[in-house]
């Protein structure tokens, strides 16, 4: 049996964590979520999610500040970044630290899409 990828929401809108789980389940993934950034900075710590869903503005620590975090973490090196937020400006700034940068509000099926085209076990 092979065990399905594993994919980290953070984000504090509970609305969009069901329908990103959702997605994300859909296109094979075992989801987690975090509903803002000191507890998804302390579980990053206890686990390496194959594929992390980011938002920038979510309490406690800034989604900017767990990307640094997550780009300075070398067990984390080959983690995949999908940036989710509503704020262009801050999104083109931080376009190469992450593998996508997708601005809110983000189609179900274009998360499904690009989450399966991102699973590390993906035979092409």
């Amino acid at each position: 049996m092979n065990k399905k990828p594993l994919a980290y929401i953070v984000e504090d809108s509970h609305d969009t964590v069901t329908i990103f789980r959702s997605a994300l389940e859909l296109a094979g993934y075992e989801v987690e979520a975090a509903y803002d950034g000191a507890v998804a900075q302390q579980r990053l710590k206890e686990f390496v999610p194959d594929l992390i869903i980011l938002d920038l503005h979510i309490p406690n620590i800034s989604g900017d500040k767990v990307l640094q975090e997550i780009r300075s973490d070398e067990r984390l090196k080959d983690t995949r970044v999908f940036v989710a937020t509503a704020d262009a400006n801050m999104a083109s700034q931080l376009r190469d630290q992450a593998e996508l940068v997708l601005l809110k509000p983000i189609a179900f099926s274009q998360l499904k899409d690009l989450a399966e085209r991102f699973r590390p076990d993906r035979k092409d």
